[in-house]
């Protein structure tokens, strides 16, 4: 499976910014597709993940602001990022888990300025 991201970029503090992730090869299902984050010097974490059946999970400071969706005949998730703050500045990853194995995008910047 390849994961390609994009929608990455540089907006201003309360912008918003879409990403995408569409996935190729053999997909098995169920699976759960999402997004991580990785900042300079941190640790990456889960921003948000939605599995086949349409359940979303996000972390708790993207609550609200974050909408995670996917299209299962694109085999695309989206992330719709609203009311961006700088503290989002990371390169983001999309993933996808199903029973047997995880799968890595190549990251996208998003850059929030003050």
């Amino acid at each position: 499976v390849q994961l390609q991201a994009s929608g990455g970029g540089l907006v201003q503090a309360g912008g918003s910014l879409r990403l995408s992730c569409a996935a190729s090869g053999i997909i098995r299902r169920p699976n759960i597709m999402g997004w991580y984050r990785q900042a300079p010097g941190k640790q990456r974490e889960l921003v948000a993940s939605v599995t086949s059946g349409g359940s979303a999970n996000y972390a708790d400071p993207v609550k609200v602001r974050f909408t995670v969706s996917r299209d299962d005949n694109k085999n695309t998730v989206y992330l719709q990022m609203d009311n961006l703050k700088p503290e989002d500045t990371a390169v983001y990853y999309c993933n996808l888990k199903d029973f047997r194995s995880e799968f890595w995008g190549q990251g996208t910047q998003v850059t929030v300025s003050s």
